[in-house]
């Protein structure tokens, strides 16, 4: 191709050009998908939070893709179904796709994630938490950049790479202002899967099962989604809210798997507990953090390399109790509730049900709750980091001094076992393993983790010296 056409076709394929979005039949817009988009290593030009697991040895492959159309704003009744404000606002978002490249590998369902953007640029919490459990069960996944907040301030999409991202807009060529538009698009991002209009951002891979999932401030965003926009146009089988504060309607249509850390149990949801039914399911996490040591592992590399900024620690830029973040693997968790998602939306098999954090006084900030000897939570699901410990896993930190409690609080601590502990807790190394086999087969009985984290976890305990 002459080098005069290859950047006359770049230069149309990136130039605003909002289409009219067509109507699925399900009364969804279906938008217009263009890409995906080509990256190069020049400086930024790859999608921001570009993922550095090796995918290819998954038989995965990363694409960009943006969409286009136009968009309705709705009302968000607290506890009820809005109605549309306006509708026609033009907009151009990204969503970025990791699917499998076989058809074979594929499970069938697509995992769409609404970035959090809380921190002013897309952050792909679940993703950094369950991409292990993605990949090797077969799941696509897709982050949704749905609200402003990610595309428009000096940290967002648009600023990072001016080149690539220039032409995205939510709003409506300035006339909305706020994130009204963001719950069409994330409807729209799943006609974009199953109904795509241009390219096909999941290829010939067929979706069967389209679970909506996001965590703390776009599970919030997510949950008076489901309650107020969802039922409008339903596209999502199942939504799961992960550590998000907003209650959920009793006679929503749609299946919602909610759950909460310990930090999130003690924040606001000890006051905000709903039973479970045939359409909503929800667990509590013992040990579990609102900002866990795992995610941050995961995703600090990525932070660093696109956003120039790391998470929290204890230290003296954040003093914080240390070491900061749970270590309790609060991903084995999610992994299972994925699954169970999926057996919910296709067999109308609903989760287990799961015991709740032994709470004794909900009106308290943050709630009470009881604890062991070692000030490890009582009730919740209990894998086996709170159930055959060797460190004190809590959901809850605090600063060194007051003024810094509330920056610290989310990430939890974890704490190590002294060998005297250790000792009196597991006398030989055999009984340490054993307590971990015992809980972690129980848990897997239960439904709360797969078979393959429970191999994880019993692997694990039989290579450390905990006991010795």
């Amino acid at each position: 191709m002459r080098p005069l056409l290859a950047c006359l076709l770049t230069v149309a394929m990136m130039a605003p050009q909002p289409l009219p979005a067509i109507a699925a039949s399900d009364g969804t817009a279906a938008p217009t998908v263009i890409g995906p988009i080509a990256a190069s290593d020049a400086p930024r030009d790859h999608p921001f939070f570009a993922t550095d697991q090796n995918l290819r040895s998954a038989g995965y492959v990363e694409e960009e893709y943006f969409i286009e159309g136009t968009a309705s704003r709705y009302t968000t009744p607290d506890q009820a179904t809005g109605t549309v404000i306006d509708s026609g606002h033009p907009y151009r978002t990204r969503i970025v796709v990791r699917r499998p490249v076989s058809a074979k590998k594929f499970n069938g369902t697509a995992v769409v994630e609404w970035y959090n953007v809380t921190n002013n640029f897309d952050y792909e919490v679940m993703w950094s938490r369950s991409f292990r459990h993605l990949l090797d069960e077969g799941y696509a996944w897709v982050g949704v950049s749905a609200q402003r907040n990610g595309v428009h301030t000096p940290t967002g999409l648009k600023a990072w790479n001016p080149a690539r991202y220039g032409t995205l807009d939510l709003t409506a060529g300035g006339a909305v202002t706020d994130d009204g538009l963001a719950y069409d698009v994330f409807s729209q991002a799943a006609k974009a899967l199953t109904a795509p209009q241009g390219a096909r951002p999941l290829g010939n891979l067929k979706v069967r099962t389209l679970i909506a999932t996001g965590q703390s401030q776009s599970a919030s965003r997510l949950a008076v989604y489901a309650n107020s926009v969802h039922p409008l146009a339903p596209v999502y089988d199942v939504i799961t809210v992960v550590d998000g504060g907003v209650q959920i309607r009793a006679d929503l249509s749609t299946k919602v798997f909610k759950t909460a850390s310990e930090y999130d149990v003690l924040a606001n949801q000890a006051a905000r507990r709903q039973p479970d039914s045939d359409r909503y399911a929800y667990w509590e996490i013992a040990g579990a953090s609102h900002s866990d040591r795992h995610a941050y592992l995961v995703n600090n590399p990525i932070r660093l390399r696109d956003a120039g900024v790391s998470g929290l620690l204890a230290g003296p830029a954040a003093p914080c109790v240390a070491p900061a973040r749970s270590n309790l693997p609060y991903e084995y968790v999610l992994n299972a509730m994925f699954d169970h998602a999926v057996r919910w939306a296709r067999d109308d098999r609903r989760p287990p049900a799961a015991p709740k954090l032994e709470i004794t006084d909900a009106t308290t900030s943050p709630a009470t709750l009881t604890r062991d000897a070692y000030q490890i939570a009582r009730g919740g699901i209990r894998l086996a980091a709170v159930d055959a410990p060797t460190e004190r896993n809590t959901g809850w930190n605090i600063g060194l001094t007051d003024a810094t409690t509330s920056a610290c609080r989310q990430g939890g601590t974890w704490i190590p076992f002294d060998e005297t502990t250790l000792e009196t807790l597991y006398p030989g190394r055999r009984d340490y393993v054993a307590k971990v086999r015992q809980v972690t087969e129980q848990n897997l009985r239960d439904g709360f983790i797969t078979r393959r984290d429970a191999d994880r976890t019993i692997r694990d305990a039989e290579r450390s010296g905990a006991g010795r």
